[in-house]
């Protein structure tokens, strides 16, 4: 506890939220690791993260669970953000140290390059030793338990637990699972939940269609995935923040597109 506070008071003073707060650590941890070994769980493969106070603005008019069964889709996303470098300094190193030790638990299709990617905000990819800190907004996501009780994810998870991260120093579930599923995950059973045509993703981004489904709207202040459908009302279609234009930085679908595409 005393290495915890001195470590939780160094990430106060350069502006972490939640760093002192220990429930908040724990929380991370468990949403990391160790939910999906709850005996509660035992019976279920897919599960739907919905937290309070998050607004869905379209309607959903199917079974999402069923069609990310028919589909084989290990993980649905909306919402694509950098972390800040600060929270996770160690979180690559470590990462590097696991796959070292287990080279062949690599993906043939990763997304290596979008975990690595040192372009669009290089001083990230610099500050956190390599991981560009983006992530998958994991307060919004829809997962396979199957892969994340698998053999290769839950090893991951244990060595980092055992590096101590989660406490010494702010590592959060999103940072982890999209490590995981970048490293673990066949890219092409990613998939991200819109449905934007014709709406630019940046301003040096080229003009895009997508396909079908993927049309759930959702905003967790201060970011939102507002698609263009018709099952929709209350957003802006392609509005991404409210807010100070600073926050447009921290959109990272650009480099996940460039990367890995969409599927």
């Amino acid at each position: 506890m005393d290495l915890f506070r001195e470590s939780a008071e160094v990430l106060k003073e350069q502006g972490i939220q939640y760093s002192d707060k220990i429930s908040y650590h724990q929380m991370c941890r468990w949403n990391s690791g160790l939910f999906y070994q709850h005996p509660a769980l035992k019976n279920y493969r897919y599960y739907w993260r919905v937290e309070p106070k998050v607004q869905f603005f379209c309607d959903v008019d199917y079974d999402v669970f069923r069609f990310v069964e028919d589909r084989n889709i290990t993980y649905g996303f909306t919402i694509n953000l950098f972390d800040a470098p600060q929270s996770i300094p160690t979180l690559w190193p470590e990462t590097k140290k696991f796959l070292a030790a287990n080279p062949t638990y690599l993906s043939d299709n990763n997304m290596l390059d979008w975990l690595t990617d040192d372009q669009l905000r290089p001083e990230h990819t610099n500050a956190a030793n390599g991981y560009s800190t983006c992530h998958f907004w994991s307060n919004f996501e829809i997962g396979d338990m199957e892969f994340f009780r698998g053999e290769k994810y839950s090893a991951y998870f244990n060595h980092l637990d055992r590096a101590g991260g989660f406490y010494y120093e702010r590592w959060g579930d999103a940072p982890v699972h999209s490590i995981g599923l970048g490293l673990f995950a066949d890219a092409a059973k990613v998939h991200w939940y819109v449905n934007q045509p014709h709406i630019a993703l940046s301003a040096h981004a080229d003009w895009v269609t997508h396909d079908r489904f993927r049309d759930i709207g959702y905003n967790h202040i201060p970011y939102y995935n507002c698609p263009n459908s018709p099952k929709c009302s209350g957003c802006t279609p392609g509005k991404f923040y409210a807010g100070e234009p600073f926050l447009a930085k921290e959109d990272c679908r650009p480099s996940y597109f460039k990367h890995v595409g969409t599927h």
